[in-house]
């Protein structure tokens, strides 16, 4: 029932309510799944298996995963590239401790 190729649809986690391709089967329990979610490893329990099926080669690419789901009229968004130009923000300084006097009433012993 779950082979390569074969259209899901994934019902928990972060990435629940998209679809998306098997690409490869590892076991009885986990596959790899790509498309309108995260290329990732999922359990079997978490995806409801489709009637679609789509020709994609095992281990196949991103881009191969999505243009064969739009095949079949699934609608993915584009991955957001990096940045070119884009550089982190310098970290502030901590400020420092400022040290009690010694000649401060608190600490003055004796008097």
């Amino acid at each position: 029932m779950f082979s390569i190729g074969r259209v899901c649809f994934k019902i928990a986690g972060r990435d629940s309510n998209c679809k998306c391709v098997i690409v490869d089967v590892f076991d009885s329990n986990y596959v790899l799944i790509d498309g309108q979610t995260r290329r990732r490893k999922c359990n079997i329990d978490h995806l409801e298996p489709l009637p679609q099926t789509v020709a994609v080669d095992k281990n196949a690419s991103h881009d191969a995963a999505v243009k064969a789901l739009q095949a079949i009229g699934v609608v993915c968004d584009e991955k957001k590239a990096a940045k070119a130009g884009k550089t982190k923000k310098p970290l502030q300084k901590r400020r420092s401790v400022v040290k009690h006097k010694q000649n401060s009433p608190d600490r003055q012993s004796g008097q």
